[in-house]
């Protein structure tokens, strides 16, 4: 098991460090008819990392792109059928992922989460198969984070995969994010709760009518 504390962060740490990898090498390609080839087969790759996107998002290639351009810090140039998205994009808060009921015990990471376990599991073994198991592990991660709020150990979320997986992935050299990385990208709650809160101001002008009204009769 690898820890990156010390090592460059991941811009959407649910995908993983091996696809950040590929797009670290994606910048690299000086050839531009090679650059949007391989742009091309890289959102294929995080397509099925993020298959829920298609059941989630009015527009799902658009959204993937915008992630390959995020991930490459915006430096990408490639001919993509969407234009790159804002830099101040990234200030909005995402949407909430509303999970459908799973087992009892797992229910915290989620429906999708089971589903990307079965979609790797389905894979033949290589490098799209391998990044899409840690791009599972380090959202099972992220989830128990929102979910507990504590300190999690990386170990326990290896032992719930190997689980849910039945043991049929191979663990060995996952790469997680620390948590700091994955809180960053997780939805806050702070503003539900500040206004959850928030006490009800008093009626102040409704008890000044109701009084007058008595005096009257």
């Amino acid at each position: 098991m690898e820890y990156n504390t010390s090592r460059e962060r991941m811009i959407i740490p649910e995908y993983g460090r091996n696809v950040q990898r590929m797009v670290d090498y994606l910048l690299t390609i000086e050839n531009r008819e090679e650059r949007n080839k391989q742009a091309q087969n890289l959102i294929a790759i995080i397509a099925n990392l993020n298959p829920q996107v298609y059941e989630t998002d009015e527009d799902p290639d658009h959204k993937l792109w915008d992630h390959l351009h995020i991930m490459s810090d915006f430096k990408l140039d490639v001919d993509a059928p969407y234009p790159p998205p804002a830099p101040e994009s990234l200030l909005e808060k995402p949407d909430q992922v509303d999970y459908p009921e799973v087992s009892r015990r797992f229910r915290h990471y989620g429906q999708i989460t089971r589903q990307m376990i079965e979609h790797a599991i389905n894979l033949p073994e290589g490098e799209e198969k391998k990044a899409l198991t840690e791009a599972v592990a380090n959202l099972m991660k992220k989830n128990y984070i929102i979910w507990n709020k504590d300190n999690v150990d990386d170990a326990v979320i290896l032992d719930n995969l190997k689980t849910l997986s039945e043991g049929q992935l191979d663990l060995s050299d996952i790469s997680f994010a620390d948590k700091r990385e994955l809180v960053q990208q997780a939805p806050s709650s702070n503003s539900y709760n500040q206004k959850k809160n928030r006490k009800r101001p008093s009626n102040n002008n409704n008890n000044y009518k109701r009084k007058n009204h008595k005096h009257k009769n």
